[in-house]
Formats: C-alpha cells, sequence, structure tokens
C-alpha cells in the first residue's frame, strides 16, 4: 500500500546548538567527573585496608587458567594485570590506579570507534548510491567530529600509561636469560613494538580524518552551489576512504584491543571489533535521529526511515553474535591454550561470568525480541529503548575486552568501583555529543542538493 508523504519539507533546516543543551552537556560531564572523583576516593580507602585482595585476586587468574589446561597453558595465557607491572620492577600501582586508566583506554577506543563507524555508514550509502539515508546522512556525518578528541587521547594514553595497559610494551621480555623473557613475544616483536604501535595509530586517525574532512567539505560545497559533481566527488572519496578503512579497522583492533592480551590471538577479533562498533554507531545514529525528529527537526524523516534504522540494528545485533559465537565456538572447540586462556579468565570467574552472560543478552536477545516486529521498528519509544540499551550492552562488550588484561580478577563491577566507571562513562558520552552536535550545527540538517533528495523524501518501506 502507498502511502503519501509531505513534499513541502522544509530543506534548509539548521540544526541550533542551544545554550540550553550545552549546559546539559556541562552538566552530564560535571556529574561524572564528580562521580569518577567519588569512586578514586572510596576506591583508595578500602583498597587501602583491604591491600591482600588484589593480590589474591591475581592468583586466582592464574589458577583458573592452569586448571583448564595444565603449567604450559598457565605460562602461556595468564593475565599479566597489576602482578605483571609488579614483577618488571616498576612502582607498584594500586588497583583504583590501574582501573581509572584502563577505564579511560576503554572508553577512548568505544567512542573512537563509533566515531569512525558514522563516517563509515555515510561512506557505504555514497558508494552504494542510496537515497533513503540522504535526509539523515547529516547526523552520522557529524560524527566524524570526535576523532579530533580520540586521535591526541589515544597517542596520549599510550606514550603515559602504555606499561600500564599493555603487557608487551617491558623491555625485559625480550632480552635473552632474563627472567622474563617471552619467546613468543620476541616472535610477534616485529609487529608488537612501541613505535609501530604509534606509526599505525597516527596513520589510522591521520587518514581518517582525511577523508571525513574531504567528505565534509564536499558536503558544505554541495549546498552552496547544489552541482552534483560534489556527489561524484564525495562517491570516489568514500570508495577510497571504504579500502583504507577495511585494512585500519581490523589493524587497530589488534593494536588497541586484542594485543592487550598479547598472548591472545584470533583470526576473527577484527570482525568482532567491528560488528561491536557499527551496531553501536548505528544506535547512536538512530538515537539521535528520532530525538531531533521528536524536537521538531528532520521533518523529511517518516516511520520508513526509522523503520530502516531499526532494521539495521536488528540484523547487525545479529550479525554480532554471529561473530561472538563463532569466535567462542572455534577457540573452545579447538582447545588451544593460547587462544582458550580468553575464555576462561571471563567465564571462570566472579568479577566477569555475570556480565560474560550480560552482554549476550543486551546484545542479542533484547533488541533481537523487541525488533522482531514490523511496527517496534516505526515506534519512536521502542527505538530510544532499544538504542540505549544497545550502547549499554556494547559498552560492557569493551568492557570484557579491555579489563582482564589490566586487572586480572579484581575488575567486576560491584561495589564502590562502580562509581568510576559510570562516572567516566558519563563524562565520555558528554564529550561525545558535544562534539557531534557541534559538527552538526555547522552545515544544513539535510543535503538539500543530494541528487537523491526526492527519493529520501517519498521513502517507503512496504
Amino acid at each position: 500500500m502507498a502511502h503519501h508523504h509531505n513534499t513541502s519539507v522544509n530543506l534548509d533546516e539548521k540544526f541550533v546548538f542551544s545554550a540550553e543543551i550545552k549546559k546539559k552537556l556541562f552538566i552530564l560531564i560535571g556529574a561524572g567527573v564528580i562521580l569518577t572523583i567519588i569512586g578514586i576516593l572510596l576506591a583508595m580507602s578500602t583498597e587501602h585496608s583491604g591491600h591482600g585482595a588484589s593480590h589474591h585476586a591475581s592468583e586466582v587468574t592464574s589458577t583458573l587458567v592452569a586448571d583448564a589446561h595444565g603449567d604450559h597453558a598457565h605460562a602461556d595465557v595468564t593475565s599479566h594485570g597489576e602482578e605483571a607491572h609488579a614483577s618488571h620492577g616498576e612502582e607498584h600501582k594500586p588497583v583504583w590506579a590501574l582501573r581509572l586508566i584502563k577505564n579511560l583506554w576503554h572508553n577512548n577506543i568505544f567512542f573512537a570507534g563509533i566515531s569512525i563507524l558514522g563516517v563509515f555508514f555515510v561512506a557505504f550509502n555514497y558508494v552504494a548510491w542510496a537515497g533513503w539515508s540522504a535526509g539523515i546522512k547529516r547526523v552520522p556525518s557529524a560524527f566524524g567530529n570526535y576523532l579530533w578528541v580520540a586521535a591526541p587521547l589515544t597517542v596520549i594514553l599510550f606514550v603515559v600509561f602504555g606499561h600500564d595497559l599493555f603487557h608487551w610494551t617491558h623491555a625485559d621480555l625480550y632480552v635473552e636469560g632474563s627472567d622474563h623473557y617471552d619467546e613468543l613475544l620476541v616472535g610477534k616483536q616485529a609487529f608488537l613494538n612501541v613505535p609501530g604501535f604509534i606509526i599505525r595509530t597516527v596513520i589510522y586517525f591521520a587518514s581518517w580524518i582525511f577523508c571525513w574532512s574531504k567528505l565534509r567539505s564536499f558536503a558544505k560545497n554541495e549546498d552552496i552551489d547544489g552541482d552534483t559533481k560534489w556527489w561524484h566527488k564525495s562517491v570516489v572519496t568514500s570508495a577510497f576512504f571504504l579500502i583504507i578503512f577495511g585494512i585500519t579497522s581490523s589493524m587497530c583492533a589488534w593494536d588497541w584491543a586484542m594485543s592487550m592480551d598479547p598472548h591472545f590471538f584470533s583470526t576473527m577479533f577484527g570482525w568482532y571489533v567491528f560488528a561491536s562498533w557499527f551496531v553501536t554507531a548505528l544506535a547512536f545514529i538512530t538515537l539521535i535521529v528520532v530525538i531531533l525528529k521528536e524536537n521538531g527537526y528532520l521533518g523529511i524523516i517518516n516511520e520508513n526511515h526509522l523503520h530502516d534504522l531499526g532494521k539495521f540494528i536488528f540484523a547487525f545485533s545479529i550479525f554480532w553474535t554471529y561473530i561472538w559465537f563463532e569466535q567462542f565456538l572455534l577457540i573452545y572447540y579447538a582447545n588451544i591454550p593460547e587462544e582458550v586462556g580468553y575464555f576462561v579468565q571471563r567465564l571462570k570467574s566472579d568479577a566477569y561470568t555475570p556480565i560474560f552472560f550480560l552482554t549476550l543478552f543486551l546484545n542479542f536477545f533484547f533488541p533481537f525480541l523487541v525488533l522482531m516486529t514490523r511496527g517496534s521498528k516505526r515506534l519512536g519509544i521502542m527505538l530510544k529503548i532499544v538504542c540505549v540499551v544497545v550502547i549499554l550492552g556494547h559498552w560492557f562488550d569493551f568492557y570484557m575486552m579491555t579489563t582482564p588484561p589490566v586487572l586480572g580478577q579484581n575488575g567486576g563491577l560491584d561495589g564502590i568501583f562502580f562509581f568510576m566507571e559510570l562516572g567516566l562513562g558519563m563524562v565520555f558520552v558528554g564529550v561525545f555529543l558535544f562534539m557531534v552536535l557541534t559538527a552538526l550545527a555547522k552545515l544544513n540538517l539535510i543535503a538539500k542538493n543530494h541528487p537523491m533528495i526526492q527519493e529520501s523524501i517519498h521513502h517507503d518501506v512496504f
């Protein structure tokens, strides 16, 4: 059945990043800072009174892995958290400090990935000559503005805290005859080395920011003179970006997340991180589009656009689950010590086992069941609920990737430490939204001269 759409929509809409919205974001960031400080103070006081617990927790990690695969496996896959840092002769950092450092890294790479996946959404829609998304493309395009924050922060965090986050950065691991000599990591040294890590990270961000800046420039020129040459230039640039992204997205996942467990490797890890980033980016895109629509913006958007966004979230939640299960199944079935330890540490643990299954519920069962019906994908309230759950669920997914290698069994979300996680999460959400909305206000909210804008206006899903 055909639907009648309003063909007199305002294509000159501009988003106003008002003082009221900025105030709310600053309150969110400020509240996050306060919660983080409270969490740090509470952690310092309780840790001082129970300082022996962290050492015991590290021993639990070792025992779990050793029990699963014997002493050889223990040598290969034991987490190199707090105990490892102390063993290399460095100043022993308290658990609260390691937790703070880890949370900074966790949130940083989580939101860096979301920002570049927003650009990815724009790029593949250009290459596909998609018309339905012409009316919303400015929203994901604005995500790239956060790269200006993520790029320096990633380098700074690695330079300052690399030894706390990445076990492979310790020099004595590569000295033959040393007590800590690690033959496996010596074999990976050609890739896992400090200069290489920094150079690759700079290349990732430089290439991403370059392509995003070009696409933004073309979009601005398209709004001014309406010449279709800007759309063609955008298609070519997007194709170039997708080639770069295909390489860098997996490599940055190896660098930023997988190498935190330097003895672990998975040929599916790049796809796994991509899937988690992408479905989270889709959730943020949908959430922002719905909220803008509810506040009188995006008159071009109708329930059919929401339906397609809902289908994207539904489909890629299933895709993420497929990758999650295949990685788990192949590794656990093969029972290879240097691989299976990743799951032993997270499954046989009081700290992580509840979160392990919570991520599966939040990221698969909930969006799958809620978005299964056609009607739910067309209702703003249902999409908002699902989007918030999906964003939270994949935040936990990255928590599970990054926490055990640094904190061992001290990484649960129970008790006072929850203040630190919640607080820093609020800070990063606030900064991310501030950068996105700043970029969103600089161009027209709708790509009015997009050659397929009429297709978006009359978009129908049968």
